[in-house]
């Protein structure tokens, strides 16, 4: 029998439940990490996952790293609450080089996409880390992603430039701070447009 993370809060929205991930959800999680059009827009880079063996392996690394993770930092399985079905991943983990800065994500199985779950997601992993005293959580966002560019911009996050920084990859920054949970906020700023759009 699989045991969670002892670290890694249970966080409960609307519709989802954000809880530690266990080595028997390798199945739904390889249907999220083995898929490439999910795997192809991750940072940093991850191979998708091509067996449920591996799948195992990623499970329990990620449950080894939460044990050693202090608060708010974390990784989730996002569990709908309707059907109990694992639809996706999500992420607060401290972004290197120098683990200041905190990265909020989510992956979900792309069948789940379009339903404002990534949305719902966010919001309950940042109100986490807000209480927590952490000031502000960046979401980066390969060039090309627009999905997740529109995404992040709906949960109120502000594009503040681009950045080799992070993982060695040209990736857009995206900032939210308590203030901008507001849905009443400001639109927050657009990231240029390339030419030709």
């Amino acid at each position: 029998m699989s045991t969670p993370t002892r670290t890694t809060e249970v966080l409960t929205t609307v519709r989802l439940r954000l809880r530690p991930w266990l080595v028997g959800d390798a199945q739904a999680a390889l249907e999220i990490y083995g898929d490439a059009e999910v795997t192809r827009w991750l940072s940093p880079d991850m191979d998708q996952v091509l067996d449920l063996a591996a799948m195992r392996l990623l499970l329990q690394q990620w449950m080894a790293e939460g044990a050693r993770l202090r608060a708010p930092a974390g990784r989730w399985a996002i569990q709908r609450i309707a059907d109990d079905e694992v639809i996706g991943g999500a992420i607060l983990l401290p972004l290197p080089p120098g683990n200041e800065d905190f990265e909020i994500g989510w992956q979900l199985r792309p069948d789940a996409w379009g339903n404002g779950y990534a949305t719902e997601s966010t919001h309950a992993l940042a109100t986490w880390a807000f209480s927590h005293d952490v000031e502000e959580v960046f979401a980066v966002v390969r060039p090309g992603n627009t999905r997740a560019a529109a995404t992040v911009r709906k949960n109120g996050m502000h594009w503040v430039g681009e950045t080799t920084k992070y993982f060695g990859v040209e990736l857009q920054v995206f900032r939210l701070r308590l203030a901008d949970l507001d849905q009443a906020a400001p639109t927050a700023l657009q990231p240029p447009r390339p030419h030709g759009d």
